[in-house]
């Protein structure tokens, strides 16, 4: 079966291409470009609304994988969580939801707080749905460091480092993000349906 990745993200279709020896496409170079809306509660339920329809729309040939995925800030009470993506609005850039993170912490006086970034990966094949989940725990800062990665990565610092993701090097973060523990426990998962239909 092929995997198909249910994003159009590309950073995240670079993780995911990095993390598998098989070759996985984004859905769009299979049916173009369209929107799903992700109306779940949580990361779990709107990763799997993304592999379902995706898959529905495919068909069982394809193996579809999906990742939700977002950062939380306990002080914000939680915020941006499922909403990390459109914090700033619906077809806001990555630039403005992380300068509103930034704004909303400036607003409760602090430089650095707690954080951390969920992953919830779904797949969605003819054998079932399947989903994991992967936890990455730091702390966020108000100032803008580094330029690789993408999302808050500038601003997020993980326990045991005093570099953001922004600053790091790509297989530091690949070793220790949230997407690549998820990804991890989805591979087993992956291989084992590939095999069956075979």
């Amino acid at each position: 079966m092929q995997i198909v990745l249910a994003t159009k993200n590309r950073g995240k279709l670079k993780e995911f291409r990095d993390m598998f020896d098989e070759d996985i496409i984004s859905f769009s170079e299979i049916i173009g470009d369209i929107d799903i809306v992700e109306d779940g509660s949580s990361f779990k339920e709107n990763a799997l609304i993304k592999a379902r329809e995706i898959y529905k729309r495919l068909g069982e040939d394809y193996l579809i994988v999906s990742d939700d995925s977002g950062i939380s800030v306990p002080l914000l009470n939680g915020e941006p969580n499922i909403y990390s993506a459109r914090y700033a609005g619906v077809n806001a850039t990555d630039r403005e939801n992380l300068l509103k993170l930034i704004k909303k912490l400036k607003e409760k006086n602090v430089k650095r707080t707690k954080a951390y970034y969920t992953a919830s990966i779904a797949i969605v094949s003819r054998y079932g749905e399947y989903s994991v989940h992967g936890w990455m725990y730091g702390e966020v800062i108000t100032t803008i460091r580094g330029d690789r990665g993408f999302g808050y990565d500038p601003i997020f610092i993980p326990i045991g480092y005093t570099q953001t993701l922004g600053e790091l090097d790509s297989t530091i973060k690949r070793e220790i993000s949230h997407r690549s523990k998820a990804l991890k426990l989805a591979k087993p998962i992956i291989d084992l349906l590939q095999k069956k239909s075979i």
